[in-house]
């Protein structure tokens, strides 16, 4: 469990008195859980006078925010949906209007099918007026399916947005000094990650070995996450021969998740959504604009990995970022 404390600034005025407060606010990760409570506090002084005397009091009020939810959809994860599909709005309005449209018609169908039922010498024109009745009702139901559907997209699409917001603020050890969020690796480098136990870990690093050099062509950086608490041992050949080859595997496996409460909170929600056990180790592989590529149980596909992405250096270098191939 570890706790991060937060100095708040709270400011109150009044005709007679003005004075600033500060107070604490209390992240706290139990069990790889967040939990945020922020208390404010409220200064507010009255005075009285007494003859030559003033009397005053100071009251406080103490409040608590409501914990942190990171189910919560960001902006920037509504901003992306809007730009990866611009008009799903236009849609989604145009769907309401034929609603509305076609809602309308049948209550006024409804109440010309009344009339002609109570009206003998209308008999002939309920026929006419029951087909209406049911074309209308028939696009009202079809554009409220459309618009549901719409609707259910929209919502997936924002919700594996913001999970992927919520892994580009993860922070990765790059080396003893540097920590950086996964977010700056955009456009520099395709990161696979892997979870679970140090000896599935320890399995995929000796079957990259084959791969190390094509890997490193197609800017792969793989972030080893132990989900046993068990750091696993690399080990690299030292001799002059194998030098080059070792420094490109260092290179390819340097990196080291750090804040582990937060990664496993991200990879248990990531393994319920995708219906996988707990236990299960996993791989989950970005494309170079930071959005998930493709995950799996098991092993990484490092052979997939070379057949599949561009090198990211000469002719090819900016032609196709991003450009990884299916996103899954």
């Amino acid at each position: 469990m570890s706790t991060v404390a937060k100095l708040a600034t709270v400011t109150t005025s009044c005709p007679m008195f003005h004075q600033t407060s500060k107070c604490l606010a209390f992240s706290v990760h139990i069990n790889g859980h967040k939990f945020t409570s922020i208390f404010t506090t409220t200064a507010t002084r009255r005075t009285a006078i007494v003859g030559n005397r003033a009397k005053g009091r100071l009251l406080v009020t103490c409040s608590a925010a409501k914990p942190s939810s990171s189910t919560e959809i960001s902006s920037s994860a509504r901003i992306r949906s809007e730009v990866l599909t611009p008009f799903r709005s236009v849609r989604m309005f145009f769907y309401i209007a034929f609603i509305a449209q076609a809602s309308l018609g049948g209550l006024i169908a409804i109440t010309q099918l009344i009339g002609a039922l109570a009206n003998p010498s209308r008999a002939d024109a309920v026929a006419d007026i029951a087909k209406g009745l049911g074309i209308d009702v028939g696009a009202a139901a079809l554009f409220a399916f459309l618009y549901y559907r719409e609707n259910k997209i929209k919502n997936a699409q924002m919700a594996k947005l913001s999970r992927e917001e919520n892994l580009s603020n993860l922070k990765l050890r790059v080396d003893e000094r540097r920590i950086i969020p996964v977010s700056d690796f955009r456009g520099l480098a395709r990161l696979v990650i892997l979870a679970g136990p140090s000896s599935f870990i320890k399995e995929a690093f000796d079957l990259s070995e084959m791969f190390t050099e094509q890997l490193i062509e197609r800017g792969v950086l793989v972030v080893p996450f132990c989900t046993d608490g068990n750091a696993p041992t690399f080990e690299f050949d030292e001799t002059d021969e194998m030098k080059e080859l070792m420094n490109k595997r260092r290179r390819l496996w340097q990196l080291i998740p750090v804040l582990t409460p937060e990664w496993s909170e991200w990879l248990d929600e990531q393994k319920k959504l995708a219906n996988v056990s707990p236990e299960s180790p996993v791989y989950l592989s970005l494309r170079l604009d930071g959005r998930v590529r493709g995950s799996g149980v098991g092993y990484p596909p490092w052979n997939a990995f070379v057949a599949q992405l561009p090198p990211v250096k000469g002719m090819w270098s900016g032609l196709l970022d991003g450009m990884d191939g299916r996103v899954l």
